[in-house]
């Protein structure tokens, strides 16, 4: 079984994107989230999934089970208490768990462009607010959590 890393998460994004067509988007689940963001002006009114460049940290993991680990991690620290995760902690939780080069800079993407990630991580790495962490999910190079530190045009 091959296991993609992280730097190669970008590289594929438009070869699978071109093929699919104007269907919904793969994190999406209904018109009604494919379609959040667009409209007049290319504003939607709570202000995702509408800007150009989004700056991240990510987790990422083979396994779901290591994943659940993590963001039980994550969980018990901050959310269960309605808390968001400091970033420093994140990259805590990242430089332990995540199988990415990107852990041992605590999962620091830095900022990238709408269309270098590949179909589910683009998808909520652009919906997730800054300064929220998302939910596991799951994309073709693994299992990954996300948190959102800016976004801009």
């Amino acid at each position: 079984m091959r296991f993609l890393l992280c730097k190669d998460m970008g590289k594929d994004a438009k070869s699978k994107e071109s093929g699919k067509g104007k269907g919904k988007q793969a994190a999406g689940g209904s018109d009604e989230n494919a379609s959040k963001g667009k409209g007049k002006g290319g504003k939607s009114a709570d202000g995702l999934g509408t800007c150009t460049y989004v700056k991240a940290r990510h987790i990422l993991c083979e396994k779901q089970g290591k994943i659940n680990e993590a963001y039980k991690k994550l969980q018990d620290g901050w959310l269960s208490n309605g808390d968001k995760v400091p970033p420093a902690e994140f990259a805590k939780v990242a430089q332990e768990y995540s199988e990415c080069p990107s852990g041992k800079k605590g999962g620091d993407l830095g900022w990238f462009p709408r269309g270098k990630m590949a179909g589910p991580f683009q998808e909520v790495a652009f919906n997730t607010p800054v300064g929220v962490t998302s939910a596991p999910f799951k994309s073709t190079h693994g299992y990954h959590i996300i948190l959102s530190e800016g976004r801009k045009n």
